[in-house]
């Protein structure tokens, strides 16, 4: 594979060529205890990096900077949507570490152990996440936005000890009771956990359970003694778990390493991202998802910067929100998602109008798709051509980033709707499901060809369940299944086209979801859409779409016309629309992703199944009366007989 920079391909080659010393290069630029005895072992489908390395995750985001003299640069800016604001630098984040590590030890947590965090976005849960590490135990992270039936879905998958809770998060100007979920969870027999630590931020009243509840404050005080020091680990040895967000089946807990994790998070931070230790960055996700985990947490962390946590919704208290608090820290780097783009691109630019975004440098969406129109509103309408707006493309089980514009090391030119190239030390391909390799422009699956130290070597507790899912999918090939759909251009770089189960066959023709997706956001009055394939007994299959229209506009014959000329015009009359229903929400998982599964479902009068990622249950709800109602103008029945049957 060529790629278009020269620069670029010069890495590519390097990582291809000796992959092994590749790794070992980039991983001497992080502090060991012990250097490694081997770099890499393969023993299929299994494998590990830079094996008898000692190390560990947490000394490395906090101790070292503090032993290099780095202890009074801030390490973590903490917001919240209601105004507050607290800051700590590396030394005073390492003290609360230090402190929470000794209170962990004194309830009886050692090297191995699960805990569970269910926890909002704030400084405590990030302290927490560390001190975990810190001391060899193992931290299974829980989006505090699920609902009961999921976490007790991943507290019994973890076989966590302990839960951390707090009474409410902060949402929309509302406060969600996080305690009260946990103790419907906790209802479910079967499960490990024993005590329940819960950190107020409010003063109700907060149902305990006695002999199992404590506050924050005892957990603290149980320490047995004041060490709160680290644990030195073998390279191998698991750092945390996490629940895979995908939209389909319930979640896998995949396994990330203190060594391979570390080098590959870092290494893509400066590759990338360019992340530097001057940075204010400021990634807009949550920890309950990888991007929090890597890009909130450790890899800031790793390389010395200064990292910003958002706890809330991003419009609120309205959508000037996120500028203003790009211009108040002086915000270098952004990495948000496509969905908080076109939640934004909603308001329109007159928000950002109102703040100085003098300081950014660049800003990075992944998650799903960045669609040309998304792009070219940031790109041009809000940041006016000055600073770069790069897709990328990564998974829970990568740790960080495999598609993208290496950023840190050379600007290759942006392509608007493509996630990028293949980064250093990434080996892919674009394959058929039986193994045979597609030529550019022709679409296929996206596989990894070797493992990078990132990649997840695990999946807790089911070691049969991770080589059958991800590396024997494809025939005889040994290689990692992502089950995205892709095809590659004549310049090497990556187009998606959704997951490779979504893709809509139409007649001979195979379209992706996010191709026509990408083909309804081209119209002006639409901010979002989502799409997935329903029968039709001369095609095969045909086009069901579901649309969000911007602030503004509202629907009608004549702009539903509108929009499916627009396919028309974008894709050909290959794309073949049965329907095209106006909604005010689309079903999404927490972390952002179209559910286009429940659009499935819906369109075919069935169940949704597992919708317990979701974040709005009411969207599904949406969605089934739109097409109701789109169902009744199709078949000539009124609509009221069509829903009530």
């Amino acid at each position: 594979m060529e790629l278009i920079n020269p620069i670029a391909q010069r890495w590519h080659r390097k990582a291809t060529l000796d992959p092994e010393g590749f790794w070992a290069r980039a991983a001497d630029q992080l502090p060991w205890f012990r250097k490694w005895d081997r770099v890499f072992e393969w023993n299929f489908p299994t494998f590990r990096w830079f094996l008898g390395a000692q190390t560990n995750l947490a000394y490395n985001c906090l101790d070292y900077h503090i032993n290099r003299g780095w202890g009074g640069h801030t390490a973590l800016i903490y917001i919240n949507e209601r105004g507050e604001r607290r800051l700590f630098t590396y030394a005073q984040l390492r003290h609360e570490v230090e402190r929470i590590a000794a209170a962990l030890r004194g309830m009886g947590i050692q090297k191995g152990d699960r805990i569970t965090i269910y926890m909002p976005l704030c400084p405590e849960a990030v302290m927490l996440m560390l001190a975990t590490v810190r001391i060899g135990a193992i931290h299974s992270v829980v989006f505090a936005g699920f609902g009961a039936g999921a976490l007790i879905d991943r507290i019994q998958a973890s076989g966590s000890r302990l839960v951390f809770t707090a009474d409410v998060t902060f949402r929309k100007g509302k406060e969600v009771r996080l305690k009260e979920i946990v103790d419907s969870a906790l209802e479910t027999t079967g499960h490990s956990v024993t005590q329940v630590i819960v950190l107020r931020r409010t003063r109700d009243d907060v149902p305990m359970t006695p002999g199992r509840d404590i506050f924050w404050s005892e957990f603290l005080a149980r320490a047995a003694d004041q060490w709160g020091g680290y644990i030195s680990m073998e390279a191998n040895e698991p750092a945390y778990i996490l629940a895979t967000s995908g939209t389909t089946a319930k979640p896998k807990l995949a396994v990330h390493t203190h060594g391979g994790y570390s080098v590959g998070i870092y290494s893509m931070g400066r590759w990338c991202f360019n992340m530097r230790p001057t940075d204010v960055w400021w990634s807009t996700s949550d920890i309950g998802w990888v991007v929090g985990h890597s890009y909130i947490v450790y890899a800031p962390l790793l390389i010395g910067c200064t990292t910003l946590a958002y706890e809330g919704a991003l419009d609120h208290p309205g959508p000037e929100t996120p500028w203003q608090i790009v211009e108040e820290f002086g915000v270098t780097g952004i990495f948000t998602s496509p969905t908080a783009v076109r939640l934004l691109m909603r308001y329109g630019e007159g928000p950002s109008r109102k703040s100085n975004l003098s300081s950014l440098e660049r800003v990075f969406c992944a998650g799903e798709v960045l669609n040309a129109p998304a792009w070219e509103w940031l790109q041009k309408q809000v940041l006016n051509d000055q600073i770069p707006v790069m897709d990328h493309w990564w998974q829970t089980e990568t740790g960080g980033p495999v598609i993208g514009n290496p950023y840190g090391l050379t600007m290759i030119p942006i392509k608007p709707g493509s996630a990028g190239i293949p980064l250093p030390g990434m080996e892919i391909a674009i394959m058929t499901p039986e193994g045979e390799l597609c030529a550019p422009g022709e679409k296929g699956i996206l596989v990894i060809q070797r493992p990078f130290p990132s990649l997840t070597p695990a999946l807790w507790g089911e070691p049969e369940r991770y080589g059958w899912d991800y590396w024997k999918r494809i025939p005889n090939k040994n290689v990692y299944f992502t089950g995205d759909s892709a095809h590659l251009d004549e310049d090497g770089y990556v187009w998606f086209a959704g997951r490779a189960d979504e893709v809509i066959k139409i007649a001979a023709h195979r379209i992706g979801t996010i191709e026509v997706e990408s083909a309804i956001l081209k119209h002006p009055a639409v901010t979002e859409a989502g799409v997935t394939g329903r029968p039709d007994p001369v095609r095969g299959e045909i086009i069901s779409a579901f649309v969000v229209l911007k602030h503004g506009y509202e629907p009608s014959p004549q702009l539903r016309q509108e929009v499916l000329e627009t396919i028309r015009r974008e894709l050909g009359p290959v794309a073949v629309v049965g329907d095209l229903n106006f909604v005010n929400m689309l079903p999404k998982t927490r972390s952002g992703k179209i559910m286009r599964r429940v659009l499935k479902a819906v369109v075919l009068d069935k169940e949704p199944g597992d919708i317990t990622t979701i974040e709005d249950e009411g969207s599904v709800g949406e969605a089934r009366q739109a097409w109701q109602q789109m169902k009744a103008e199709i078949t000539g029945i009124p609509a009221e007989d069509v829903i009530s049957s």
